[in-house]
């Protein structure tokens, strides 16, 4: 069963995934307006209304902003956990349908969830780890301060990753954000550093793992270059597949799981 990850942008003015079947087509958080998530699926030649599920990882504007109103217009199922529902204002059973951490959810016949709670400021944030039932897994982790050794246990052996590189350490430190900003992001709650990326990535790389995509980088602590040099070095040596970066504008390439080389996306 084919299986394919694609970032419509990512960063701090919204996020969002399509991740697609052979009989499901499920999206990832739903942080641009519905206008801008639209025109960004026919870009690849896709309708929204076949989305069939929308899953948002946590309450916060640039991962949730129009999944209500995507949710109804589409007639896609809308799933989050409980606090971030209620956060949204959302009616659980009649708006949303609502999981537990770690509890795997059937999105459709070739396609389950497993959500895996991460620590993140003021949110009950969730990374997700998409299986096509064929032993075949992928993860889309963003907005967490570290990485938990339960969410290690589920990244292992995944094919492809998709994990934020928020920000540059330097960058961050001696920019203009004030002291109680910059250790919000740094701490345990706030976001991964290129670093921290890094490290993380160096103790799962593994034969089968085909893809990596570096998300989420801040526009103002990070740089593309920097935050793919910095995990480089930590993996390149042992690292065969490819590794890529969703910037904001996406969408700019597709990954199928177990397959090395993206399928670039080209606009007319």
């Amino acid at each position: 069963m084919a299986l394919s990850i694609t970032h419509l942008g990512s960063g701090s003015r919204g996020n969002s995934v399509l991740l697609q079947s052979d009989e499901t087509n499920l999206l990832i958080d739903c942080g641009f307006s519905l206008r801008q998530i639209e025109k960004r699926l026919s870009i690849i030649g896709f309708s929204a209304h076949e989305i069939d599920a929308i899953v948002v990882s946590h309450h916060h504007s640039d991962h949730s902003k129009s999944a209500a109103r995507a949710s109804e217009k589409w007639n896609a199922r809308l799933y989050s956990n409980l606090e971030t529902a209620m956060r949204l204002g959302l009616s659980p059973i009649d708006q949303v349908r609502t999981f537990s951490s770690l509890e795997r959810i059937q999105i459709g016949p070739d396609l389950s969830i497993l959500p895996v709670p991460v620590p993140h400021d003021d949110a009950e944030n969730v990374g997700l780890i998409v299986s096509n039932g064929k032993g075949r897994r992928a993860a889309v982790v963003t907005d967490l301060g570290e990485a938990t050794t339960e969410l290690m246990r589920h990244l292992e052996g995944c094919q492809h990753i998709s994990i934020e590189a928020n920000y540059d350490w330097n960058r961050l430190m001696n920019g203009p954000y004030p002291q109680s900003l910059k250790q919000r992001i740094s701490g345990r709650g706030g976001h991964l550093s290129n670093s921290q990326t890094a490290e993380i990535l160096g103790e799962l790389v593994h034969s089968n793992l085909s893809s990596i995509v570096l998300c989420h980088l801040s526009e103002k602590n990070n740089a593309p270059h920097l935050a793919e040099s910095e995990v480089l070095l930590e993996i390149g040596e042992e690292f065969k597949g490819d590794l890529s970066i969703s910037t904001q504008e996406g969408p700019e390439f597709t990954h199928w799981l177990g397959q090395k080389d993206p399928e670039l996306i080209t606009r007319g």
